[in-house]
């Protein structure tokens, strides 16, 4: 009963054995694939890691977004952009400021990496030596000339002598409403002009200790919406409106419809003529990329609808702006948003276009190095084979001018050493496909040994079989 089990045990052990011995035999070997590749494939790798961190980063996950006074249109559109962009994780920093004045000073000192800024408030050169460019047009940014009742100006020629406030000089308003003061023929200093935030400006207004004040901005801004309605408050009718069009460029002539405020009670009473520059979302030329789509992208949302002085889908726009559009804005004007956008979250098709770089980096390395691999593979294996060949050189030669009474001893010393290099020669793993240098190698072992035997037995029939051998 014992032998039995011990008789299947060694068979299980020669069969165990004989499996490694058939797995030792494939048509590749893998461990020589992968040293002779390993080089190039960490050359690989880090060429396509230094690819995707350094040729085209990620976008930042955090923005700094500079807008406007409290209360003010700027900041309200602030906190929506911060909302839309916040579905696609990233976290925009909401900054408070005067107005376009300020803004531009932030985004030149890089303290802000986008901001909005009023038509007017600098030049084409100006925006290119700050390297600044234009996200587009995003409203138009009326000019709203609010006077108390009692004061009968009808023209701006009227304000002469009276208290307008025209707002600190960090916002757009001031530089604006000074433009418009000259065109009539006015002198800044024939006005007392303040310098409030809209906010306190406002309260003063309406405690009537000053005459007027000057917002430049879109109509959603809480205190434009107040003011509108307030008993005593009038708004300025800017009749010439289309002639300050032709004098100041970048204005435009909008209409504020009779009723638009208040249909029911027909606020405002008559249709407006207004002036108004328009609001464009500005940044650093160094924004990433993907943010201009993103930006670009949240503006369509926010302000592509129908409002009091737009149509449909007319804003936002590359037009109506004196700084250059950057390139990956235009191309959303133009194509829509890029293709991966459409069908993918923000991160996961931005990492598909940064892949795109490493795809290129990839094929510059790999279409060169594939042609050294399959050599190295196949010297690798060979090597295995042709080592062997300087055992049996050396053994040749110490067969070479052996004394007379040292053959004996010196045929059993190479014979010993040819047995054992045959030996190893048979455990060697090689290969299906380069088993013809194994077994040729084998048969240049078996000459060897003839020819020691021969030569050293000094059998001069055998020497001229060996010759023959060797012939063939």
């Amino acid at each position: 009963m014992k032998g039995g089990v011990k008789a299947g045990e060694r068979a299980r052990r020669a069969s165990r054995r004989a499996v490694s011995t058939i797995r030792g035999f494939s048509l590749i070997s893998l461990r020589d694939l992968l040293v002779a590749s390993g080089p190039t494939i960490v050359l690989v790798a880090l060429a396509c890691f230094i690819a995707y961190l350094v040729v085209d980063p990620a976008p930042p996950r955090q923005v700094r977004l500079a807008t406007g006074q409290e209360n003010s249109a700027y900041e309200t559109f602030g906190q929506q952009y911060a909302k839309e962009l916040k579905r696609d994780d990233i976290a925009v920093s909401v900054q408070r400021s005067l107005g376009s004045k300020e803004n531009l000073e932030r985004l030149q000192r890089g303290e802000a990496d986008i901001a909005f800024v009023q038509s007017g408030s600098t030049s084409e050169e100006g925006a290119e030596q700050g390297e600044l460019v234009s996200l587009g047009s995003l409203f138009t940014e009326p000019v709203w000339l609010f006077l108390r009742a009692d004061v009968k100006a009808k023209s701006l020629t009227g304000l002469r002598g009276l208290r307008i406030n025209l707002g600190p000089e960090g916002t757009g308003v001031p530089n604006l409403f000074r433009q418009v003061l000259a065109v009539n023929g006015i002198e800044p200093a024939e006005l007392t002009l303040g310098a409030l935030e809209n906010t306190p400006a406002t309260v003063e207004l309406l405690a009537g200790r000053i005459d007027g004040l000057v917002f430049s901005s879109a109509p959603e801004a809480p205190l434009i919406q107040m003011l509108l309605q307030t008993p005593g408050i009038r708004l300025f009718n800017f009749d010439q409106a289309e002639a300050y069009t032709r004098r100041l460029p970048f204005l435009t002539h909008v209409v504020l419809p009779r009723g638009i405020v208040d249909l029911g009670r027909d606020i405002p009473a008559q249709d407006y003529h207004l002036i108004a520059p328009t609001a464009t979302l500005v940044a650093r030329e160094d924004l990433h990329p993907a943010l201009v789509d993103l930006f670009v992208k949240a503006a369509g949302k926010i302000h592509g609808g129908a409002g009091w002085f737009q149509q449909q889908g007319q804003f936002p726009s590359p037009k109506y702006t004196e700084i250059p559009v950057a390139p990956e804005a235009a191309k959303y004007y133009r194509d829509g948003p890029p293709l991966l956008q459409r069908y993918m979250s923000f991160w996961l098709a931005n990492l598909f276009d940064r892949l795109w770089v490493v795809v290129v980096a990839l094929a510059a390395l790999v279409i060169p190095l594939s042609k050294i691999v399959p050599p190295l593979y196949v010297w690798r294996v060979r090597s295995r084979v042709y080592r062997w060949y300087g055992e049996l050189r050396a053994v040749e030669q110490a067969v070479e001018n052996v004394p007379e009474d040292q053959r004996r001893f010196v045929r059993e010393d190479l014979v010993r050493r040819l047995d054992d290099i045959e030996t190893r020669v048979n455990h060697i793993s090689i290969p299906l496909a380069y088993a013809d240098e194994l077994y040729r190698l084998r048969s240049h072992i078996a000459f060897v040994r003839e020819r020691v035997r021969i030569t050293l037995d000094g059998d001069d029939d055998g020497k001229v079989a060996a010759a023959q051998h060797l012939a063939e």
